[in-house]
């Protein structure tokens, strides 16, 4: 995986939506899922949204906790 995925799921916004400017880390897991189901934005986003899914479906949430304290 690409070191600078975690990154930017701790630092990078949602652009969009009801979660307008809430960091991708922080989206609830229920609309991680609602875009599993319609599919992933294209690009950067899809792929942070995706990830940030697989971390939470796995239950790798603390994977994230050191890059949001040093933040």
């Amino acid at each position: 995986m690409d070191n600078t995925i975690l990154l930017d799921l701790v630092s990078k916004k949602m652009p969009f939506g009801k979660y307008k400017d809430r960091l991708i880390c922080d989206v609830p897991e229920h609309y991680l899922i609602w875009f599993k189901r319609q599919g992933f934005p294209e690009g950067k986003l899809g792929i942070w949204l995706e990830t940030m899914y697989e971390i939470r479906l796995n239950g790798l949430e603390h994977l994230l906790d050191k890059l949001k304290t040093k933040r």
